[in-house]
C-alpha cells in the first residue's frame, strides 16, 4: 500500500459539528485547531465542504469554504487545502480560477481546486443561485464548461474558452499559482456518461463518495478508464480519491459510542467503521480496488482523539 495519502474534512458547521460551542469565534478557532493538528500529525490535506447553510435546515453556523481556507492557509505549514467540492453554480468559474491561484500563492503551493455540479436545491432557492433550479443535464453541462475554463486559466496566464454557459475571452490570471506545478483540479461525482468523461477530459483527480464496497470503485474506475481510452489519456495520470465518514475508537465499545445509536452494519455500507485494526482491513480492500487517496470525515471532529488514533495506528499501515 505504498504511497497512499489521506486528508481530513474539518468541522465547519455544515454537519452541525460546531453547535456545542456558543461563540462563533470559538467555532472558527475550533475549525482552525483541527487543521493545525492535522498539519502536525502528518496528514496530507485538509478539506471543507462548499455549502452555505447547514444540512439540518436549521439556522446554524456554517463557515464559507474559500474564505475559511484562506485563513487556514496562514495557520498551517504543510497540509494541502481543498474543497469537497466547490459548487459550480455558486461562483463564476473564471473568478474561481483566480481564487484558486490566490489561495495557492497564499499557501506557497498547497491548493487543490475541487469542483462539482452542485445538488442542494434548498441553497439555490434560498440564495438566488441560478433560477429556475437547473436540471441535472444543465448542471452537468455547466460543470464541463467550467472545468474547461478553470483548467485553461490555471495553466496559462491568458485564456480563451468558448461555452454556452461559461466563457472567457483573453481572461488574465497572473499569477496562475505559486509556480511549479499548476493547481490540481479535482472533480467530484460518479456519473458514468458525463461526469467521469469530464474527469477524463480535464481533471487531475477524481472523487468518488459514500461507499466502502470495493466493487463500486472497481466499476467506476473501469468506466473512467474507458473514457480515458476514448480521449487518448493515460488513466494513471488521474489521482483516484474517495471520501466518506469514519467512526473509530481504540476499543469496540468506543466505536459503538461514536456511532451514537446508528446501526453498525447499515452505517458500514457507506462509512468506515471499526477499531484501527478493522479500518486497516477496510482501507486495504479499497486500495486493492485502485483507490489512492482518502478524504475522511471523522465523526465528532472537534474531539481530536479519533484523528490522532487514525494518524498513529491506521495511516502508518497504509503507507
Amino acid at each position: 500500500m505504498s504511497g497512499i495519502r489521506w486528508g481530513v474534512v474539518l468541522p465547519q458547521g455544515w454537519r452541525s459539528d460546531l453547535t456545542h460551542l456558543a461563540d462563533p469565534v470559538a467555532r472558527f478557532e475550533a475549525m482552525v485547531g483541527v487543521a493545525r493538528e492535522a498539519d502536525e500529525l502528518g496528514c496530507d490535506s485538509v478539506w471543507l465542504y462548499d455549502h452555505v447553510q447547514a444540512v439540518s435546515g436549521e439556522p446554524e453556523t456554517t463557515f464559507e469554504c474559500w474564505t475559511s481556507l484562506a485563513a487556514i492557509a496562514r495557520e498551517t505549514r504543510r497540509v494541502r487545502l481543498g474543497q469537497i467540492v466547490t459548487c459550480n453554480s455558486f461562483r463564476n468559474p473564471a473568478l474561481l480560477a483566480k481564487m484558486a491561484a490566490t489561495l495557492d500563492v497564499a499557501s506557497a503551493g498547497r491548493a487543490f481546486l475541487g469542483l462539482g455540479a452542485g445538488w442542494d436545491r434548498r441553497e439555490y432557492d434560498a440564495y438566488g443561485f441560478p433560477q429556475p433550479y437547473p436540471s441535472t443535464g444543465e448542471r452537468l453541462t455547466r460543470l464541463d464548461e467550467a472545468a474547461a475554463v478553470v483548467t485553461a486559466m490555471l495553466r496559462e496566464p491568458v485564456a480563451t474558452v468558448e461555452g454556452h454557459h461559461h466563457w472567457v475571452r483573453g481572461a488574465q490570471n497572473v499569477p496562475t499559482g505559486a509556480g511549479g506545478s499548476p493547481v490540481p483540479v479535482l472533480i467530484g461525482g460518479s456519473g458514468e456518461k458525463r461526469t467521469l468523461r469530464t474527469v477524463a477530459r480535464y481533471a487531475d483527480a477524481c472523487n468518488l463518495t459514500d461507499h466502502t464496497d470495493p466493487a463500486f470503485y472497481r466499476h467506476k474506475l473501469d468506466v473512467l478508464a474507458g473514457h480515458c481510452a476514448d480521449l487518448g489519456r493515460d488513466p494513471a495520470t488521474i489521482l483516484k480519491t474517495a471520501s466518506f465518514s469514519v467512526f473509530t475508537g481504540a476499543t469496540d465499545a468506543e466505536v459503538t459510542a461514536r456511532l451514537a445509536g446508528r446501526d453498525r452494519a447499515e452505517t458500514a455500507a457507506s462509512s468506515a467503521v471499526g477499531t484501527p485494526g478493522e479500518l486497516v482491513d477496510v482501507f486495504g480492500r479499497l486500495v486493492e480496488a485502485g483507490m489512492e487517496y482518502f478524504i475522511l470525515y471523522l465523526h465528532q471532529p472537534t474531539d481530536l482523539a479519533p484523528l490522532r488514533l487514525f494518524a498513529h495506528e491506521v495511516a502508518p499501515q497504509l503507507s
